[in-house]
């Protein structure tokens, strides 16, 4: 991406036309919603919607030993995943901080295809190609220019899928494979994940062939959906963003606060310890009363909870502070919020510094939130 003009999608024409709201996202022009954010996030929940996100990259890793070699660098045991499998993962940096971190899906032994996020893809490839081997046994390919992305997602977004592409490119939840046969020829690839919580799909078509099936989709009912509610979404699930809930400090744009590692982001997947990998020492040094990754959910009404507002117990202490908060539309509009919070239960109470003259009552939850 070169230059200081934002980047427009295959699909910005359509959301132009559907009266989108646009906005430079990551140098991207992208809808940060159509009709309004909270009407979008529920129709993703009792429906489905439909999102462009070809603002992500995509890379496809090759070799005969690929699976072992982005084993060495990631927190996720890649050799455990099978062919038309996927998976999540963190990158760390040689002190053990999150670079980023990435969906993959295992093609086959000797090929990975991995979604990097839209800030991070120049950072990610240099960072993966500093660490291939130095025989060129395994290279590495930026295939972001040539794919659109788009994620269906929602309760019916089989019925949808079915009828626009058929039974067979159906894929369950964490599952991988290249679209076959369907009505409106569109080839590429399908996988059984998203960023909302709900069943669904991502799939990746070549740019010529977005709009088609983009258009499809919806006249098969599929709702539209902007960025803004992917991110409150998102939230409900209690799925961290990069670039929000942790920065690689060695970024510009980086917040000391928010430097973490696999152990603090609190995740309960996509680590695993029995083996080696880059920065693992950090991720083991860890005592139990160190900041780690929490939710919190609002027990009484007040200023919302935003991202950087201190979390405090009940004696006036602070613990901690928020990376991501706003009101739950699932929820009736209950502020929520995730961040790094030391010295605490499942359950116990605490106060969000939600303005100078207002705290806010909260408890501490594990996410998700729904």
């Amino acid at each position: 991406m070169g230059g200081n003009e934002p980047v427009r999608t295959s699909l910005f024409d359509e959301h132009v036309s559907l009266g989108g709201n646009i906005v430079d996202f990551h140098g991207f022009e992208l809808p940060i919603w159509y009709s309004n954010i909270k009407e979008e996030h529920l129709s993703t929940r009792s429906s489905a919607g439909l999102f462009d996100v070809s603002h992500m990259g995509v890379f496809k890793f090759s070799g005969a030993n690929v699976k072992q070699w982005l084993e060495s660098i990631a927190t996720q045991k890649v050799t455990s995943i099978t062919p038309s499998r996927c998976a999540y993962t963190h990158f760390l940096d040689d002190d053990g901080f999150i670079i980023d971190d990435m969906i993959f899906a295992v093609v086959s032994e000797s090929e990975i295809l991995g979604v990097p996020n839209a800030s991070m893809i120049e950072t990610m490839w240099d960072w993966f190609n500093s660490k291939l081997p130095s025989d060129d046994s395994v290279t590495l390919q930026n295939l972001s220019s040539d794919y659109s992305i788009v994620a269906l997602q929602g309760p019916h977004s089989k019925n949808i899928l079915v009828q626009v592409l058929g039974d067979n490119n159906h894929v369950g939840r964490f599952r991988w494979q290249n679209l076959t046969q369907n009505q409106h020829q569109i080839s590429g690839w399908i996988q059984g994940t998203g960023y909302t919580g709900e069943s669904g799909y991502e799939i990746f078509i070549p740019n010529s062939e977005a709009p088609v099936l983009w258009r499809e989709l919806i006249k098969s009912g599929a709702i539209p959906v902007g960025l803004g509610a992917r991110d409150t979404l998102r939230l409900e699930k209690g799925y961290l963003l990069s670039g929000v809930d942790f920065i690689w400090p060695q970024l510009e744009s980086s917040e000391p606060f928010l430097a973490r590692d696999t152990w603090e982001t609190n995740v309960p997947f996509g680590l695993d310890l029995e083996h080696d990998f880059v920065g693992k020492n950090r991720v083991i040094s860890h005592h139990e009363d160190d900041a780690r990754w929490w939710g919190i959910r609002y027990l009484e009404k007040g200023p919302l909870p935003r991202p950087g507002k201190e979390v405090h117990d009940l004696q006036g202490n602070s613990i901690g502070k928020l990376s991501s908060g706003a009101p739950a539309p699932s929820l009736e509009n209950t502020g929520i919020g995730i961040g790094y919070i030391s010295g605490v239960q499942e359950g116990d109470e605490v106060l969000i510094v939600a303005s100078p003259r207002k705290s806010v009552r909260a408890v501490i939850v594990r996410p998700p939130f729904i």
